[in-house]
């Protein structure tokens, strides 16, 4: 997924690695950082711990910065939690005074046919909707930063 913000990448950086804003994008999911980093910005090899509702229910998903180059690039990858794995890498490049902020998330479904079955018909649309909310925040957050 490929977002384009008319900020400085140091800001999209940051406002991506920012605890309190991802709980604000993800406000519908009523999402919250419960153990690790709960608050300002992660950093490489912290975690953080999430709790959130999906599809009626209450998942909780630990991660940990497992890689970080301040502005291009940082990845996340799931400790615990119901994937089988999960891997999202987030890459930054600024041209013209616009940051291209590109995401990519690599996860696997755990209950052999089941869960791919389950990612077919409902999973990857919940994630797709989840990273599009969460970058439209990030977007306007940026954007309010930039300007002040």
């Amino acid at each position: 997924m490929t977002t384009k913000i008319k900020a400085p990448k140091q800001i999209v950086f940051d406002a991506s690695r920012n605890i309190d804003i991802h709980q604000q994008s993800a406000s519908k999911t009523s999402e919250v950082a419960i153990a690790g980093i709960t608050s300002g910005l992660i950093n490489l090899n912290e975690t953080v711990t999430w709790r959130g509702q999906h599809f009626g229910f209450y998942l909780t998903h630990k991660s940990r910065i497992t890689a970080m180059n301040f502005y291009d690039y940082f990845v996340d990858e799931m400790e615990e939690g119901k994937f089988k794995s999960y891997r999202h890498e987030h890459f930054f490049k600024e041209e013209n005074r616009i940051t291209i902020m590109e995401d990519k998330m690599q996860y696997e479904t755990p209950f052999g046919i089941l869960g791919k079955m389950f990612d077919i018909l409902f999973l990857k649309k919940h994630l797709i909707k989840f990273l599009l909310e969460r970058n439209k925040v990030l977007k306007e957050v940026s954007i309010t930063i930039a300007m002040s």
